[in-house]
C-alpha cells in the first residue's frame, strides 16, 4: 500500500511538470511527446509511472494517446474542461497575461447573475457580507481577502451551485492577482465605491440594480487591469 501511494505521488508530480511544459510551449500544441522510455529516463522513474501520468493527461484533455506511437499534445482550449482550467491557474506563473484578462471576462459575465441571485434569494445574508465594510483596511492584502470572501460568499447565496464550482477553480490564483490589482490606490477607491453602492442596493433589496453594478464594475476592473502600471 505504501509503495502504491509513492507511485501515485510520483505520477502526479510528473503530470504537473508536463502540464507546465505544455503551457510554456516546450511541448507545443500538435507536437509529439517523447516516448515513454525517453520520459522515464528524463524523470528518473519507471515506465509504469510515466504511463500513469500520461493516462492522467489524456483523461484531462492535455494529450491524445496514439497506439504504438508517442502521444500528441492537444489543443487544450478545445478539448479541456474545468480540471484543465484548474491546472492552468495552478501554473499561473506560466500563464500569458491575456489569459488573466480572459478569466476576468468570465467573472464579468458571471458576477451580475450571482450577485443578483444572492440578493434576490438571500437578502439578509448578502447584506451581512458587507456589514463590516467600515473595517476594511486601506491596503492591497486586506482588499484582496475581502473581495475574494465577498465573491465566494455571494456565489454561495446563489441557488445555482455551478457558479461556486467555477469560482473554486480560481482559488490558487485569485489572491495573488488581486493583491497586484489592489496595490494601486485608484483600484481600491473604485472597489470601495462599488462595495458601498452594492451595500445600499442590498439593503433595499434592489437585486437588478446590484447585478448591473457588478457588471459595470467588473468591466471597469478589466480596463484598469489592462492599463495597470505595475
Amino acid at each position: 500500500m505504501k509503495q502504491e501511494s509513492v507511485k501515485i505521488k510520483s505520477s502526479d508530480k510528473i503530470k504537473r511538470k508536463m502540464v507546465k511544459a505544455i503551457l510554456e510551449k516546450e511541448f507545443p500544441i500538435g507536437s509529439n511527446l517523447p516516448s515513454e522510455r525517453e520520459l522515464a529516463v528524463e524523470f528518473g522513474v519507471g515506465r509504469p509511472t510515466i504511463r500513469e501520468a500520461l493516462q492522467q493527461l489524456i483523461r484531462d484533455g492535455w494529450i491524445k494517446g496514439n497506439k504504438g506511437l508517442p502521444a500528441t499534445v492537444n489543443d487544450f482550449w478545445q478539448t479541456g474542461n474545468l480540471t484543465t482550467l484548474e491546472h492552468i491557474i495552478e501554473h499561473h506563473d506560466s500563464v500569458p497575461d491575456e489569459f488573466v484578462v480572459y478569466l476576468l471576462e468570465v467573472r464579468a459575465s458571471l458576477s451580475p447573475s450571482y450577485v443578483k441571485d444572492a440578493i434576490m434569494h438571500n437578502q439578509p445574508k448578502a447584506v451581512a457580507l458587507l456589514a463590516y465594510l467600515d473595517q476594511l483596511i486601506d491596503e492591497a492584502e486586506s482588499y484582496a481577502h475581502f473581495d475574494w470572501q465577498l465573491q465566494k460568499g455571494l456565489v454561495r447565496l446563489s441557488p445555482n451551485p455551478v457558479y461556486l464550482l467555477i469560482l473554486n477553480s480560481f482559488n490558487s490564483f485569485y489572491l495573488g492577482m488581486a493583491k497586484q490589482y489592489f496595490s494601486e490606490e485608484q483600484h481600491r477607491i473604485t472597489s470601495r465605491q462599488y462595495y458601498n453602492e452594492l451595500l445600499q442596493a442590498a439593503l433595499k433589496g434592489e437585486s437588478e440594480k446590484a447585478g448591473e453594478l457588478a457588471r459595470r464594475t467588473m468591466v471597469e476592473s478589466i480596463n484598469l487591469w489592462k492599463n495597470r502600471k505595475f
